[in-house]
């Protein structure tokens, strides 16, 4: 269910996005407590404020009741994805090199499934993340599809 309505609210939401040059990051669904909450993630290369969240709730709100793809009540949210930012596709992957990242993967790589540390390369295939280990640094070769969940990361 909750696949389904992110799947569609991205339909609904990008020509919108595309319209005020804003871009998707991130569709949730779900369910905390009672209340079920649809929650949009955007960004822009100037960043996003208040502003061009409200823009983009009023815009999405008629549209969702306009075409009414979700049965049950829910909020709707709509909001930047953050410091700390999903990174969910490629084309993000490409923009982090250089910056701070953390990577979780679904089976271990050299002995670890979550690395935290500065994204060197990433060509498609692989990401090169230097971690830093006590005094040394170390760098992982880590394969795209072993990615479970990655992420800006604020290191201090």
């Amino acid at each position: 269910m909750s696949t389904k309505v992110t799947e569609v609210t991205s339909e609904i939401v990008t020509p919108i996005l595309e319209e005020l040059h804003l871009e998707l990051v991130d569709v949730e669904f779900k369910k905390e407590g009672p209340n079920w909450f649809l929650r949009i993630f955007i960004d822009s290369e100037k960043g996003v404020d208040l502003e061009d969240c409200g823009q983009v709730s009023e815009k999405l709100s008629e549209k969702l009741d306009e075409l009414d793809p979700i049965p049950q009540a829910y909020f709707l949210e709509v909001s930047s994805p953050g410091a700390e930012r999903p990174l969910k596709k490629e084309k993000d992957l490409q923009k982090a090199v250089g910056k701070n990242v953390y990577i979780s993967t679904y089976e271990p790589i050299d002995g670890e499934k979550a690395f935290e540390g500065k994204l060197v390369s990433f060509n498609g295939e692989t990401l090169e993340v230097e971690v830093k280990i006590k005094t040394r640094k170390k760098v992982y070769s880590i394969p795209y599809e072993k990615v479970a969940n990655a992420r800006l990361a604020i290191i201090f």
